[in-house]
């Protein structure tokens, strides 16, 4: 209750800190804004040319929106994709960056991370505003869908910021963590369906000498079933089910209830560490 308390008192704190982040995420820049446009519209350029006419990675057809289009299709899940990376990765050192503020006051640390969340949070919104004006053009009618996707990217925020807050803390005792979160992004990517359908993997392989369920295990990696209720919403055309929704929502919140455990009880000795 303390610290929720001290959550409320910091409010403006955190608005600041958030308006802090979004000042200088493109400062100095000539194009400033709108390289939160084009850096994800680049990687799908790459991504198309290589998956789709090299590789030749079939497109799903929407279903019951009849929709093909294979940017649109990895725009869905390459939006929250990067969001989920660059949030986490601008969170991981923001606790090392900012010690002389911490240093020198008190004040909520988590708000750091939080700030850092929110400010990634409002770039993905206005990417996915962008991508939804790209699918009415192509006559996907997405507007009944919007309050469903909005939801999903609350969840899928506080999943983030649990992730965030564990880690941040985690790397200002061992440094390696930063570096070994790399390369977990890199295997997490390619066990992600955002390059390709998730009807892409079989629903049991031979494994070791076992018949494996492999989709359902593959299935348990959380960004599986944000990508696929997000691409349901906007490029299907139609509500996740009941469960999947339900299933995300717990998975995030016992994912921010842990991070801010880990966060809360490595927080006493913050000041010595940094």
């Amino acid at each position: 209750m303390t610290r929720l308390a001290d959550y409320v008192t910091y409010r403006e704190l955190l608005a600041n800190l958030t308006l802090r982040e979004l000042r200088a995420k493109y400062k100095r820049s000539l194009l400033g804004w709108s390289w939160s446009l084009l850096n994800p519209l680049a990687t799908m350029l790459i991504y198309t040319l290589v998956f789709r006419f090299f590789l030749r990675i079939d497109v799903p057809t929407g279903s019951p929106s009849g929709l093909t289009s294979f940017p649109l299709f990895l725009l869905c899940g390459l939006l929250a994709w990067n969001f989920v990376i660059n949030g986490i990765n601008g969170s991981i050192t923001t606790l090392l960056v900012n010690a002389n503020l911490i240093k020198k006051t008190y004040f909520p640390r988590e708000l750091l991370v939080a700030s850092q969340v929110a400010s990634w949070l409002v770039s993905l919104l206005v990417e996915v505003l962008l991508l939804c004006v790209a699918f009415l053009v192509v006559g996907n009618m997405v507007l009944p869908y919007l309050p469903v996707a909005a939801l999903l990217l609350v969840v899928l925020a506080l999943f983030v910021t649990g992730l965030a807050l564990g880690l941040s803390a985690l790397n200002v005792y061992f440094r390696d963590v930063q570096h070994l979160a790399g390369i977990v992004f890199q295997v997490w990517f390619y066990l992600t369906p955002i390059l390709y359908p998730i009807t892409l993997v079989p629903e049991r392989a031979p494994v070791a000498g076992a018949d494996l369920p492999l989709r359902a295990i593959y299935s348990l990696n959380p960004l599986v079933g944000f990508v696929e209720a997000i691409r349901d919403c906007l490029y299907e055309l139609r509500l996740p089910s009941p469960s999947n929704v339900a299933g995300l929502v717990v998975v995030s919140v016992a994912t921010f209830l842990a991070g801010l455990y880990v966060f809360s009880r490595l927080d006493a000795n913050l000041v010595e560490e940094l």
